[in-house]
């Protein structure tokens, strides 16, 4: 499908899904009612998400590995690793003290004055497998059968690292059955991604319905205000990222945002990464990024470099202590930036990781975990902007690495083949 004809359909159900959501929830009887109702919405978007995991584990491991395979330089690997870990520890520092800032300087839960809950009170999320040495354990896959069957990122890119080395050494002594049996894989993968795609609007306008039969419009004006400083947060911290990305792609990063706004627009719709990665993948290939160095960064980013989600936990453990009107000073602001620096890479794989992560740092704050169950109930709304913006620090981070890797984006040429295909097809 058309890439503008997508984005406009999405765009367009998510609209659809608003306004069908608005009339469901108004003339539902009861909140019960109202919830049957979303589960049924609710059965499309897991459909539309269920083929996209279905997809996720092939594309990442054939195009990894392939794109490991044709790397001669065997240091460039470890090379690209670095520059993308420099990346995202920037990133997350900016996107916590950004966060941090915003919420001492618009204070969103200073008016709510909450009162303190019993010690017992609890979010019910589970946190206590969420540590450090349980993230690094759960790193190295003891199948990747299991690792793929349960779209565990990190652990299908440790396993592709070592499979792709192999490749490389076994291709080099002459030996390339493998190698274009995988590569061909990774071509009908992104074929089998483009006829999933086709199905995005339906799901995009489900998940909107979902979201507004369940919660209504009332929702959003009760917690307008809490809202509308997040977002406002993230488009500074958009802002940040595009201006950094300037300093290295110049002005070709007007070109690159537009290219993305598709997987973006995919991924606030439906709030779900998985969704809009093959797109980004797609994206970055018409950019000039090659498709062995995306195969690479992203699949990385998807576990370190979660920019909205960083932001979201330090506006999220900061909002709940003012609405307890438990002071925290700076020294303790320090430590829980530092905290959420290292527990947040501990995400990849977690359901409903950011609320997790949340949950699991107050304690170590004094700070009452039943203070989540304030910002819950409007999780998804959160979960939509903070999702965005993972794609979009992602994909600035892919470019600029690909740019420091010495591979120039298609800014000249990429134009006048789209400007020549559209007279060619008019």
């Amino acid at each position: 499908m058309n890439t503008k004809k997508l984005t406009r359909y999405i765009g367009i159900a998510m609209v659809l899904g608003i306004v069908v959501g608005y009339f469901c929830h108004r003339y539902a009887q009861t909140p019960e009612e109202a919830a049957r109702i979303a589960a049924y919405f609710s059965l499309v978007t897991d459909i539309f998400l269920r083929m996209i995991k279905m997809i996720i584990a092939p594309l990442v491991f054939a195009t990894l590995v392939t794109g490991l395979a044709s790397m001669s330089d065997a240091s460039a690997v470890g090379r690209i690793g670095m520059r993308a870990m420099i990346w995202f520890v920037a990133a997350s520092l900016v996107s916590l003290l950004l966060g941090l800032a915003l919420v001492n300087l618009f204070e969103p839960g200073a008016h709510m004055n909450m009162t303190l809950p019993d010690a017992g009170a609890s979010s019910g999320l589970k946190t206590g497998d969420f540590t450090l040495k349980a993230f690094i354990a759960h790193v190295f896959p003891s199948s990747i059968a299991q690792a793929m069957s349960n779209n565990e990122i990190l652990q299908i890119l440790v396993f592709s690292l070592f499979f792709g080395t192999a490749l490389s050494f076994v291709r080099s002594k002459g030996h390339h059955t493998l190698y274009n049996m995988i590569d061909e894989l990774a071509k009908i993968m992104f074929r089998v991604t483009d006829y999933v795609m086709r199905f995005a609007p339906l799901g995009v306008f489900a998940a909107m319905a979902a979201a507004i039969t369940t919660e209504g419009l009332g929702v959003l004006v009760s917690y307008g205000k809490l809202i509308g400083e997040f977002y406002l947060g993230l488009a500074l911290l958009w802002g940040v990222l595009f201006l950094i990305g300037y300093l290295f792609l110049g002005k070709s990063v007007r070109r690159l945002g537009g290219l993305i706004k598709e997987p973006t627009l995919l991924a606030f719709s439906t709030a779900s990464s998985e969704s809009a990665y093959p797109k980004t993948i797609e994206a970055l290939s018409r950019f000039g990024v090659p498709k062995r160095i995306s195969g690479f960064v992203l699949p990385l980013g998807y576990s370190f470099n979660l920019d909205g989600s960083m932001m979201y936990q330090s506006f999220a453990v900061l909002f709940i202590a003012q609405a307890y009107r438990i002071p925290m000073s700076f020294t303790q602001q320090l430590t829980l930036l530092l905290v959420l620096m290292v527990t947040s890479k501990g995400m990849a794989g977690v359901a409903r990781a950011s609320l997790v992560v949340v949950a699991a740092t107050l304690p170590m704050f004094n700070l009452p975990e039943a203070g989540l169950l304030l910002i819950m109930g409007i999780d998804q709304f959160f979960d939509m902007g903070r999702t965005a913006t993972n794609v979009v620090g992602n994909s600035l981070a892919t470019a600029v690495i690909a740019k420091l890797e010495g591979r120039q984006p298609a800014d000249e040429e990429a134009p006048a083949k789209e400007a020549a295909g559209g007279a060619a097809a008019s």
